[in-house]
């Protein structure tokens, strides 16, 4: 059988209860909350090259994917483990493509405060972007 993926709605509820009627022993059924969006991932690159190109962090530039890094571990919960070599850390972050719209939300306003109190000046204003989401 296929992978479905359904997004509940009040119109397709039955065929949704069929799908799970109909589908053999031992497949999983996962009802969860959306994962971030595409606008939403689309959003976040163009701010973190702007606190890339803007900020210095203790005497260094970071990448953008760096920052993403930094930003997911500041709002998960920073969890740090010896790297393979024993000589330096890795930061364990979580992935952005499994974040809730809502956590995910919760990161791009993260970054506009961080930004905002290194006066980050973003592309377009924050209303601007917030629109998108």
């Amino acid at each position: 059988m296929d992978k479905k993926i359904f997004t509940l709605t009040g119109t397709n509820r039955r065929l949704v209860a069929e799908a799970i009627r109909d589908s053999p022993n031992g497949h999983m059924v996962v009802i969860s909350e959306p994962t971030r969006s595409l606008d939403q991932n689309a959003l976040l690159w163009p701010l973190l090259t702007e606190v890339s190109r803007q900020v210095v962090w203790y005497g260094r530039r970071l990448t953008p994917n760096q920052w993403k890094s930094f930003f997911t571990a500041a709002l998960s919960g920073l969890d740090v483990v010896p790297n393979i070599d024993g000589t330096g850390f890795v930061a364990l972050g979580e992935a952005t493509s499994t974040m809730s719209k809502r956590k995910f939300s919760d990161l791009i306003e993260l970054i506009f405060a961080f930004g905002a109190d290194r006066e980050v000046r973003f592309a377009a204003p924050k209303d601007h972007y917030l629109g998108r989401l």
